[in-house]
């Protein structure tokens, strides 16, 4: 058999560029094996990613830790609201009360029947251990429009409301407040547990159970019955 330089060549080719493949994948292969870098020099714990990171999300523990307490409260009396002026004010403090809690608003076209009687009940049973929470919102129309202190003198001063009126919350939504969520998901109504309108109202016992619930339109005095039920008055 002759020599052939042309395929001497050829194979001298093949195995020199077979080599440099297998040294290009062995040191490929290493880099798996390579150790870790400082923490300081990862891309995620740079200051920049970090921000990154930090940005949106940044809310959710607050929404969860809500969400949370909503879950694991077993009465009204487990929740902390705030009062008009923005103080805590623990609704353990009205254990032993019926309590009608309600979303009001000033300029709704329920404003003065509701505040009305409402004010009527208030009189009337309050030294008997009852109670009446109302909480502004202004969700529905944007009819609860002002300030706190606005909000509060227009009750008091048209109406003669002495019950306490707390801080303005939302009853529906993302920003639902802790307490609403709780009444919500103790009763619904037959249209889904979302409030449909200012002067919805609940209606709380001794213990804290949300015992009943009663739509806008309901007048507070046709609930009278209901009240007197839970004080134990024939």
């Amino acid at each position: 058999m002759l020599y052939s330089p042309r395929i001497a060549l050829s194979r001298g080719s093949s195995r020199f560029l077979g080599s440099l493949i297998l040294r290009r994948s062995i040191s490929s292969a290493s880099l798996l094996h390579l150790p870790k870098t400082p923490s300081s020099f990862s891309p995620l714990r740079s200051p920049k990613a970090l921000l990154i990171r930090s940005r949106g999300p940044s809310l959710r523990p607050v929404r969860f830790a809500s969400s949370m307490a909503s879950a694991s409260a077993t009465s009204v009396h487990d929740f902390t609201v705030k009062d008009a002026r923005g103080n805590d004010v623990d609704l353990s403090i009205y254990k032993g009360k019926v309590l009608l809690i309600v979303n009001v608003a000033s300029q709704c076209g329920l404003t003065n029947s509701n505040y009305t009687e409402l004010s009527q009940l208030y009189e009337k049973y309050k030294d008997q251990g009852f109670e009446i929470l109302a909480f502004p919102c202004n969700q529905f129309g944007g009819q609860e429009p002002g300030s706190n202190e606005e909000i509060v003198e227009f009750a008091c001063t048209r109406f003669k409301a002495e019950y306490p009126i707390f801080d303005k919350v939302d009853v529906n939504g993302d920003n639902t407040a802790p307490l609403y969520k709780f009444l919500k998901s103790s009763k619904g109504s037959l249209f889904g547990n979302s409030i449909k309108w200012n002067f919805s109202k609940f209606l709380v016992d001794k213990d804290g159970n949300v015992v009943d619930r009663y739509a806008p339109t309901t007048s507070p005095l046709s609930i009278e019955k209901d009240i007197k039920k839970l004080l134990g008055i024939s």
